[in-house]
């Protein structure tokens, strides 16, 4: 259903950066590159796409949005969410069980070097 989600960026290298060694972990990859705007995807869906905001204003992170990226296991979740800690992305969770010691959900929450919140994610169902 979603096509591609888009997140603004002040440093399309920096952003770039970050992306390229973190989506990697999920099976992502550059799949488009406009200069301007990157797309990444692992050829099951959707993509995340970073971009200077089209009219020329500064990047803002919005309150409220979140991108969540879906991993295969617990232990990807926690790879991936090291990887962005290490990659200058902040902590906003710490990979573990949310809804309960029973819930099936493990998820992480960071924010990318220019705010943006992301989640990563296992639900098995």
């Amino acid at each position: 259903m979603i096509g591609y989600v888009t997140l603004g960026t002040h440093d399309m290298e920096r952003g770039a950066r970050f992306y390229d060694s973190l989506l990697p972990l999920l099976g992502g990859k550059r799949a488009i590159d406009f200069g301007t705007m990157i797309f990444w995807g692992n050829g099951k869906g959707g993509l995340l796409c970073l971009t200077h905001p089209y009219n020329k204003e500064p990047a803002t992170v919005g309150n409220g949005v979140m991108v969540a990226l879906t991993a295969d296991s617990p232990a990807q979740v926690d790879e991936v969410y090291a990887k962005a800690i290490e990659l200058g992305g902040q902590c906003e969770g710490a990979p573990g069980r949310r809804g309960g010691e029973n819930s099936p959900f493990y998820g992480a929450y960071f924010r990318d070097p220019d705010g943006n919140k992301l989640a990563v994610f296992h639900w098995p169902h």
